[in-house]
């Protein structure tokens, strides 16, 4: 089960169900572990889609836009946890299944990531789901802070390589 206390996963739940996606909420109560022992970061969802692909995703919540002045846009940060946890992810299921970060972007002001059109409404806040395919995502990350070794790509990259996300799903 997703955790329904994150409002960007709740959402995003609602935006496949509401699309007749098929997915699989993964528990994220507790770190997954290997046949070694060692643990890893647990997924959010597994997505199927009418292509070859089934997704591994991992949900990650920010605002739009974002900061104290909130003037920061594309924020897409993420942690070298959650690159780890997803490169091993895609190594365990194997051929056909690809890891994708979604960026749920709770839209606050009058700028949005994507068109109003394919802006979702979901208890009475607006999202804009932006997803980059792991791969993408892993060639142009770049540290951004050592301390809480966090990653994110360029805003450029980034903006280039990201979609919306019904176009990966083919449900638009």
């Amino acid at each position: 089960m997703a955790n329904r206390d994150n409002h960007y996963e709740a959402a995003f739940e609602e935006f496949l169900r509401g699309r007749g996606v098929p997915y699989i909420a993964v528990d994220e109560a507790k770190r997954s572990l290997l046949g070694d022992g060692a643990s890893i970061k647990s997924l959010d969802f597994i997505v199927s889609s009418p292509g070859p692909t089934t997704w591994l995703v991992d949900v990650k919540g920010r605002r739009f836009p974002s900061g104290d002045e909130q003037k920061q846009y594309w924020k897409n940060w993420s942690t070298r946890d959650d690159l780890e946890s997803l490169a091993q992810w895609e190594r365990l299921f194997g051929e056909g299944f690809c890891g994708l970060f979604v960026f749920a972007y709770d839209v606050l002001g009058d700028r949005a990531p994507l068109p109003p059109e394919q802006l979702f409404e979901h208890h009475g806040n607006l999202y804009g789901f932006v997803a980059v395919r792991f791969s993408d995502y892993l060639a142009y990350a770049r540290q951004i802070s050592p301390s809480w070794d966090t990653v994110a790509m360029p805003t450029a990259d980034f903006r280039r390589l990201a979609r919306p996300l019904e176009e990966l799903l083919q449900c638009g």
